[in-house]
C-alpha cells in the first residue's frame, strides 16, 4: 500500500505519491467534492432577529432576493417574496424558504397559476414595499403601452407588475384585429354590390348573402357564427367597431387569443341562438354578440374591482362606454320595429345584443377576474360553462322542434 503524505493545512490531502496524473486528478476531485458537501455559508449576525430565533426579515431577504438572482425580473422577485413570506408577518424562517419549493416555484411562473399560488401571492403581497409600476422612468414606447393596458385590465398591482415582465408581443393581439379586418371588407364588398354604404339592410338583395342569420334558413349552421361578417349600415359598423378595438385589443393583450375569443365566439352564438328562441321570424346581422360579450364583462371586471382599478378617468370612460352601447342598443331596437323596406320580412333583432350581454356577465367575468389562473380549476367557470352548455342544447332542440309545433309564420327565404 503506498504511504500518504500528511493532511495539508486547509484539510486536504496530497496526491498518493509516484501516481499517475489520473490517479492524482482523481484524488483531487475527490477533496473538491469533500469540501463542496461540508462547506457552511457564513452568514452575517444582522439577518437574524435580535434573539436570534432563526428568522430573516423580508426586506433583507428582498435585498439578498436583488442580489442573487438577477437572471429574474424585477417584479417577479417581489412575488417570490410574497411567497416566502406567506403569513404576511414580516419574517422569514427556514421552513418558509423549504416550502416555497423554488422548481415548482419557477415553473409555476412561466405557466398559468394554480389557485394555492394565487392565494399566497395575495396573502403575502399586503407586506410588500416596492415600487409602483406607474412610478417607473425609463420606459421605452413599447413598454409605456404595455403598463397603459395593464393599468387599464388588471386590478391588482402584483397581476400588473407580472404582465409587464411577461408580455412579449408574440404574438401579437392578432384575433381582434382579424374579425375586424374581415368585417370591414366585407362590408365594403356589399356596399360597392349594393351601391349603398348607409342602411345596406333596405336593400332587396341584402340577406341574400351566405353570411346572415335568417329564420328560414336556420337549418345552415354556419349563419349562427357568420351573421357578425354582415351589417345593417355604415353607422351600425363604426359603433361595433370601435367598440370592439378599443376593448377586444388590450383585453387580447392580457388574457390572450384564445379566452378572448371563447368569451367573444360565446356571445356571438348565444345572441343568435337567443334570437331563434325569442324573436323567431326576425334575421340577424352584425358582431353585437360578441362585442357586447367583451365590454359588459370588462366593465362588470372594472366594477367588482373599483378601489383596484387605477385607469385614469374610469368613471368618465365608464360611462362613455355605457352610453355607446345604450346608442347602439337603441338603433338596433328602432330598427327592429322601424317599418321593413320588403314586409312580411322584418329588419334585424335586436335580441343578439342582451344575449352577448348574458355571457359577458357570466362567462366573461370569470375569464377576465383570473388573470394568468388556470380556468379549470374555477369552480364557478364550469357552472357557467355548463349553464351555457344547457342553453346551446335547449336552443338546438328549439329550433329542431318548436317552430312547426308552433305553427310560426315565417317570412319567405331570401
Amino acid at each position: 500500500m503506498e504511504r500518504r503524505s500528511p493532511t495539508m493545512a486547509g484539510g486536504a490531502r496530497e496526491a498518493p505519491l509516484n501516481s499517475s496524473p489520473a490517479v492524482a486528478a482523481n484524488a483531487e476531485g475527490e477533496e473538491i467534492e469533500v469540501l463542496e458537501s461540508t462547506d457552511v455559508l457564513p452568514v452575517a449576525p444582522e439577518d437574524y432577529d435580535p434573539e436570534n430565533s432563526g428568522f430573516i426579515s423580508t426586506e433583507r431577504f428582498r435585498e439578498l432576493l436583488e442580489a442573487h438572482g438577477s437572471e429574474l425580473d424585477p417584479h417577479k422577485l417581489e412575488v417570490l417574496l410574497a411567497l416566502a413570506d406567506g403569513n404576511a408577518d414580516g419574517k422569514i424562517c427556514y421552513q418558509d424558504f423549504v416550502n416555497l419549493e423554488l422548481p415548482s416555484c419557477f415553473l409555476q411562473m412561466s405557466n398559468k397559476r394554480s389557485n394555492s399560488f394565487r392565494r399566497a401571492i395575495l396573502q403575502g403581497s399586503r407586506q410588500i414595499k416596492g415600487c409602483s409600476l406607474r412610478d417607473e422612468v425609463g420606459l421605452g414606447l413599447s413598454q409605456q403601452l404595455v403598463r397603459h393596458v395593464a393599468y387599464e385590465t388588471l386590478p391588482r398591482e402584483v397581476d400588473r407588475k407580472w404582465y409587464f415582465d411577461s408580455y412579449t408581443y408574440c404574438p401579437p393581439p392578432w384575433l381582434i384585429l382579424a374579425v375586424t379586418i374581415a368585417e370591414v371588407a366585407v362590408f365594403m364588398y356589399y356596399g360597392f354590390q349594393l351601391d349603398r354604404l348607409v342602411l345596406q339592410v333596405s336593400s332587396p338583395s341584402f340577406l341574400k348573402s351566405p353570411l346572415p342569420y335568417h329564420p328560414q334558413l336556420r337549418a345552415q349552421a354556419w349563419r349562427y357564427l357568420s351573421y357578425i361578417f354582415m351589417h345593417t349600415g355604415i353607422e351600425h359598423l363604426s359603433l361595433n367597431m370601435a367598440m370592439q378595438l378599443l376593448v377586444g385589443v388590450p383585453l387580447e393583450m392580457v388574457h390572450g387569443a384564445l379566452r378572448i375569443g371563447l368569451v367573444y365566439a360565446c356571445g356571438v352564438l348565444a345572441g343568435s341562438l337567443a334570437v331563434s328562441v325569442t324573436d323567431m321570424s326576425a334575421p340577424v346581422v352584425g358582431s353585437s354578440g360578441g362585442v357586447y360579450a367583451l365590454v359588459s364583462a370588462h366593465l362588470a371586471n372594472v366594477v367588482m374591482n373599483w378601489s383596484g382599478m387605477k385607469c385614469q378617468f374610469k368613471l368618465f370612460r365608464m360611462a362613455m362606454a355605457l352610453v355607446c352601447m345604450s346608442v347602439e342598443f337603441g338603433r338596433a331596437v328602432w330598427l327592429r320595429f322601424y317599418p321593413p323596406a320588403f314586409p312580411p320580412c322584418p329588419n334585424p333583432s335586436f335580441v343578439a345584443h342582451l344575449g352577448g350581454v348574458a355571457v359577458g356577465l357570466t362567462l366573461g367575468v370569470v375569464v377576465l377576474q383570473n388573470y394568468e389562473q388556470k380556468l379549470q380549476e374555477q369552480s364557478l367557470f364550469w357552472i357557467f360553462f355548463c349553464v351555457y352548455a344547457v342553453f346551446v342544447l335547449c336552443a338546438v332542440f328549439w329550433n329542431v322542434f318548436a317552430y312547426n309545433l308552433l305553427d310560426v309564420r315565417l317570412p319567405p327565404p331570401p
